[in-house]
């Protein structure tokens, strides 16, 4: 295990607006990931060594009009530049060291893709996690307060860069908080 690096992750998933879920359109969706986002850091070094996009083909979800406005994800993208998630899984094994690395993310980004492998009969690509919004908490003395990745980036001065709800975007972002709290 290499505890001197760390790779920020962040998911993108299909979703719907209410009136979408209102009109049935749920009872054949299940939210699959379209987009990892990936950005290392090296904690000896204080700096992002590696980025990666990653876009996958929902086997059973279609990317709603709500979905593209939200993440910038169009369906085409997908379609032209996806990938099953098990090949997608397999990308970042070999660029990014899968079990041999620590991996974190804002909330519990690990539990959706175990979930996902789950169902889909994928093996999980890593073993150590962590939770950046828990030590966020911790080191801020936020008991019961839950704060959102931007919100907790902008109260320690970091600027944001891109636009939110891209993986790649949020995952880079992420990293910089990272860099500052661990």
């Amino acid at each position: 295990m290499n505890y001197n690096r760390v790779v920020c992750f962040d998911l993108e998933m299909c979703c719907w607006s209410k009136d979408d879920i209102a009109n049935q359109r749920s009872t054949k969706s299940t939210g699959e990931i379209i987009e990892i986002g990936l950005a290392e850091i090296d904690l000896s070094q204080g700096v992002i060594v590696k980025r990666a996009q990653f876009f996958v083909k929902p086997e059973h979800d279609e990317i709603s009009g709500f979905c593209y406005e939200l993440t910038g994800i169009t369906p085409r993208k997908v379609q032209k530049q996806g990938r099953p998630l098990e090949d997608v899984l397999h990308s970042l094994v070999k660029n990014f060291g899968g079990p041999r690395k620590i991996y974190a993310s804002w909330g519990r980004d690990d539990e959706i893709l175990r979930a996902e492998c789950e169902q889909k009969g994928l093996d999980f690509p890593f073993k150590e996690f962590v939770n950046l919004a828990t030590i966020y908490r911790l080191k801020s003395r936020l008991k019961d307060k839950r704060i959102g990745h931007r919100a907790a980036q902008e109260s320690l001065n970091i600027e944001w860069e891109g636009r939110q709800h891209s993986g790649y975007v949020d995952a880079y972002n992420l990293a910089k908080v990272a860099l500052a709290i661990l």
